[in-house]
C-alpha cells in the first residue's frame, strides 16, 4: 500500500485547489492507503532560498516536518494554480527551500552530472488555470507544467509524473467545478 503526500500549493485555503486536494484526499481514503494533505498556506517558514546554495540557511520545523513528509512517500501529489504560466510564488518558494541538494538531489564534483535523490517516487500534478487548456498548451507550450514535472520532479529522480489540468476556472459552473472534484477523487481512488 502506498504513502501519498497531497501537497496544496495554493495560499487561499478556500479556493478551488484546496477543495481539489480534500478531494483527492477523501479519493485515497476510500482507497485505503496512507496519506497526509500538507497545505502550504498552514506552514510558516521564508519562502527566499536567501543565499541560493552558496550559504545554507536553517529549516524551519514546518520544513523539516514537510520534509520528512516527502522522504517517507511514495507517491506526491501537488495540487495548484497556474499564475503567470507558472506556480504560485508560495509553492516555488516551498521548492526552493526543500529540495535542496543533499535531499532531492546532488550534485557530483567535478562533473556536470549529478544524482537524482527522489528516485522510486512517483507523482501527479493537478493543475488549474482562468485560461483554457489549449491556449496554455498553445501560446506557452504548457512551460510551467514541463518545468515543474522535468525541471524540478524529474530532475530529482520523481518518475512519472502525470499531470490533470483544468481550464477556464474563472467561468466554470458548479456542475463543472463538481465534475472536476468528482475526476480527482477518482484519482486518489486509483493510487494503490
Amino acid at each position: 500500500m502506498k504513502n501519498i503526500l497531497i501537497i496544496n500549493g495554493h495560499p487561499d485555503k478556500e479556493s478551488l485547489c484546496s477543495a481539489l486536494a480534500k478531494a483527492y484526499a477523501a479519493g485515497v481514503k476510500e482507497s485505503g492507503a496512507e496519506y497526509n494533505l500538507l497545505h502550504l498556506a498552514d506552514l510558516q517558514f521564508n519562502p527566499i532560498l536567501q543565499h541560493g546554495y552558496r550559504k545554507r540557511t536553517d529549516l524551519e520545523p514546518d520544513l523539516l516536518m514537510a520534509r520528512e513528509l516527502i522522504a517517507k512517500a511514495d507517491h506526491l501529489v501537488f495540487v495548484y494554480p497556474i499564475w503567470w504560466a507558472t506556480e504560485p510564488a508560495l509553492l516555488k518558494g516551498f521548492i526552493d527551500r526543500t529540495f535542496l541538494p543533499g535531499f532531492a538531489f546532488q550534485p557530483r564534483e567535478n562533473s556536470p552530472l549529478w544524482d537524482k535523490l527522489l528516485t522510486g517516487k512517483t507523482a501527479q500534478l493537478i493543475v488549474t488555470m482562468d485560461a483554457p487548456k489549449w491556449y496554455n498548451a498553445l501560446m506557452y507550450r504548457n512551460a510551467g507544467i514541463v518545468a515543474f514535472k522535468k525541471g524540478i520532479l524529474e530532475y530529482c529522480g520523481v518518475k512519472p509524473v502525470k499531470v490533470t489540468a483544468f481550464g477556464q476556472v474563472k467561468n466554470a459552473s458548479e456542475a463543472t467545478r463538481s465534475q472536476w472534484l468528482d475526476k480527482v477523487k477518482q484519482l486518489g481512488r486509483g493510487v494503490k
